[in-house]
């Protein structure tokens, strides 16, 4: 029996994606250790004919490969033919090509995400920021730049007012990357709307990282409080200062008429020794489960049989078959 994909199933190589039978030794393939996705190299290949194959049908696609082949799931290999009503590993096979950042935390990582909580949008595969100041869009810009690479600059805009019922001038920061507008939709639970995002527990790594949240989230959330020694933030999202109030050791009360809510911060905060470092990672993670609905038995029609493609890899025994984690049968 064969122990891979028929011939014309699409493996995921580093320089693109390609079929079965085109996959040569020495070729880079994707992987996946973890949630992470990784390289490992075809140390040989070989071809086996067998006259019976399954159609493995997924949330995303259907592929056609040896009854034998193993997918992860989370208790561990599963047959292909075995894999029906189970899920298995997947990442999504078009970002596989995507540039993957080195983000730095530190007091511009924390500022970042802080800023943008605040007042930043984040799209399918972009993050921007616009604002009316100046001055707040820059150091956005600088900061953005500082912790991931990214070049981000200034430009002027308009945006409606609908209280002033005209355009007003404005600053817009734009960077174009799916793999940092993942991190942050991470970073924040899943929903990156201001009325629905978590607290980014992720600039808890250390207290330059927070102090730099800090001032990020109040420049854009926030303001000084005259006569007082400290800042005031204000949300619609209670949720959100309600968990910032226990990391700053302040007391918090949800509103009980209207929206917004209130949350004032000392700048002498830190003296009450309640922050406590948390480590969590800044890579977004690049895998997840999927469901696969049918294992269906497809049985060779004519004399032609199917041609299965299997590959010993080094240094991961794994590969990814269009986006789904596979490998050879022990």
């Amino acid at each position: 029996m064969g122990y891979g994909p028929t011939s014309k199933m699409l493996v995921n190589l580093v320089d693109g994606c390609v079929q079965a039978k085109n996959v040569t030794p020495g070729s880079a393939m994707w992987t996946l250790d973890g949630d992470r996705t990784v390289r490992t190299t075809v140390v040989d290949v070989t071809a086996v004919k067998a006259r019976t194959a399954v159609d493995v049908v997924t949330d995303h696609m259907t592929f056609t490969a040896s009854p034998d082949l193993l997918l992860c799931a989370p208790d561990g290999w599963v047959p292909a033919t075995d894999t029906a009503g189970k899920t298995v590993a997947w990442t999504p096979a078009r970002k596989l090509c995507r540039e993957r950042l080195t983000i730095k935390p530190g007091y511009e990582f924390g500022y970042f995400v802080g800023a943008t909580c605040a007042d930043g949008t984040v799209g399918k595969n972009y993050v921007s920021l616009i604002v009316n100041e100046e001055r707040f869009a820059a150091r956005y810009a600088a900061a953005l730049t500082a912790c991931t690479g990214l070049p981000a600059r200034l430009e002027a805009v308009t945006r409606p007012s609908g209280y002033l019922k005209r355009h007003l001038p404005g600053f817009r920061v734009r960077v174009v990357s799916s793999y940092l507008s993942d991190a942050l939709r991470h970073y924040v639970g899943g929903d990156a709307h201001h009325m629905r995002q978590g607290f980014p527990r992720v600039v808890l790594r250390d207290i330059d990282t927070f102090d730099g949240f800090l001032d990020g989230y109040i420049e854009g959330d926030g303001c000084r409080i005259k006569g007082w020694a400290g800042r005031q933030i204000v949300s619609c999202n209670v949720s959100f200062p309600a968990e910032l109030a226990q990391i700053i050791g302040a007391r918090f009360t949800p509103p009980r008429r209207g929206m917004r809510s209130q949350l004032c911060v000392s700048n002498r905060w830190a003296d009450r020794g309640t922050f406590a470092p948390e480590e969590h990672p800044l890579d977004p993670p690049e895998s997840s489960w999927i469901k696969v609905h049918e294992a269906r038995p497809r049985p060779a029609l004519g004399p032609k049989p199917f041609t299965f493609y299997g590959y010993r890899l080094a240094p991961y025994p794994t590969f990814l078959l269009n986006g789904h984690l596979v490998r050879e049968p022990w």
